[in-house]
């Protein structure tokens, strides 16, 4: 599992394109879905949690073709990534 973070232009717009184009470039590398958040302080900010390993989305964030769709998706800057540290019982 992996989290991400981001800021963006639209809402609608970056759903548009993160279910389509995104979703169809992140399953060329492996990604088996995700969910994404609003963020509840920053309306500009969205999550992500993605059924995804390392190695895949490297592959994604290196891939050409990524960047021309984060831009059309309206993302204002790279992803962060949230660092895992631990699962817990309940």
């Amino acid at each position: 599992m992996i989290l991400a973070t981001t800021k963006i232009k639209d809402l609608d717009q970056f759903l548009k394109v993160y279910g389509a184009a995104g979703a169809d470039k992140r399953g060329s590398h492996g990604c088996k879905g995700s969910s994404v958040y609003r963020d509840p302080i920053e309306e500009d900010r969205v999550w992500a949690v993605f059924d995804w390993d390392e190695e895949g989305w490297t592959a994604f964030a290196t891939d050409p073709e990524t960047p021309g769709i984060m831009q059309e998706a309206g993302h204002l800057g790279r992803p962060s990534l949230g660092a895992f540290v631990g699962t817990f019982r309940a």
